[in-house]
Order: C-alpha cells, then structure tokens, then sequence
C-alpha cells in the first residue's frame, strides 16, 4: 500500500508541474526579452512537456515502453524520474531545448520550416 501511495503522490506531483507549473513558466519566459541568462522555451502546452519528460526518461517514445495512458500507469521508479527531470527543467540544470530534440528524433519528426 505504501508504494501504491508514493507512486499516486509522484505521480500527482508529476502531473502538477507539466500541466501547470513549466507551462506557466515558458510563458512568463516567452513573454519576457531573451537575455544571456533567461532562454525562451521551446514548448509551452501540457502535453508537450509530458511528451518531452516521458520520452527522456524512458530512452525513446513513451508510448514503446509505457501503457497508455501513461500518467495511469508509471511505476514507482518512472513517476520519481519523471518529477526530478522536471524538476531539473525547471532550475534550468537540464536544457529543454535539447530534451525536446531528442524526443522528436525518437519520434523520427522534423522542425518544419515555413516559407
């Protein structure tokens, strides 16, 4: 019962912090004149950013490694990876641009380019 405790609270905590916290903060960033010390973000939905961090911790598109919908079904170990991987988003110690880089080429998905 305790597990099943720690991984519903991680993965609430989880969920807090890429539906309302890193959302909040890409647009206070966005909105703001990009210095040397602030960046803008590359996403700013909830889904983006859930897409971003599962993708990372799991080493590859989430939906290969984690029964949908994933937020249900996390373990212990990945709602804890996924909530410091947040976490080092946040604090600007993990670059979030390279994160979604690397998700999208998981996802074998291209930036477009318009003209």
């Amino acid at each position: 019962m305790k597990n099943e405790q720690q991984t519903s609270d991680s993965i609430q905590e989880y969920l807090k912090l890429t539906r309302e916290t890193m959302p909040l903060l890409a647009k206070l960033a966005n909105s703001q004149q990009e210095t040397k010390h602030t960046q803008r973000w590359p996403v700013t939905e909830d889904h983006c950013f859930q897409r971003i961090v599962l993708d990372n911790i799991c080493g590859g598109a989430w939906y290969e490694h984690i029964k949908s919908p994933a937020y249900q079904n996390l373990s212990l170990s990945q709602a804890h990876a996924a909530v410091q991987l947040c976490k080092l988003i946040i604090e600007a110690k993990e670059d979030l641009t390279q994160l979604n880089k690397r998700s999208l080429s998981w996802r074998k998905k291209q930036y477009t380019f318009e003209f």
